[in-house]
């Protein structure tokens, strides 16, 4: 059984419930009916929250491997320009026109490489284990590595 309910809307939600009746041949009743059962039915507010929540989430682990790798990625910049700069002896000035050639040659050769890398979708970043700890968490009296790139050995600082 049901119960006669008067509703006042203003003018235009009136047209446009007139417009979707005529258009879907169904009766205005009907479409209020679900209107109002859809708004009191707490499910749906309940599955999109629950929907939210999950994307959320995701957007959450997506922005944590996104701050560990640019926290790997600078980490591991800093740690061969620290250790470039350390063991690399000055050249003379007879010998810079070779040596900047051979560095031409190499970088082009890098980016060969690295070309070839991310087309295959390969990346070292990758090939991290997510439990390597990032710098942030690392420990502050953990000085082994940074002891052995700024003590360079007598090997490698002779030219």
């Amino acid at each position: 059984m049901r119960t006669r309910m008067n509703v006042y809307f203003p003018p235009e939600i009136l047209r446009q419930l007139i417009d979707l009746a005529d258009r879907k041949n169904i009766s205005r009743s009907s479409i209020v009916e679900a209107a109002v059962t859809s708004f009191l039915s707490p499910d749906g507010a309940d599955r999109a929250e629950a929907a939210f929540t999950r994307r959320l989430d995701r957007l959450s682990r997506q922005v944590q491997r996104l701050e560990r790798d640019q926290s790997v990625v600078t980490e591991t910049l800093a740690l061969f320009i620290r250790f470039w700069l350390t063991v690399t002896p000055q050249l003379p000035a007879d010998a810079q026109a070779a040596a900047q050639a051979k560095g031409r040659e190499r970088f082009e050769n890098f980016v060969e490489v690295l070309g070839r890398r991310l087309a295959k979708g390969q990346s070292l970043l990758h090939e991290i284990p997510e439990d390597v700890r990032s710098p942030r968490q690392r420990d502050p009296h953990d000085h082994a590595l940074d002891e052995s790139i700024t003590a360079p050995s007598d090997e490698a600082a002779q030219p």
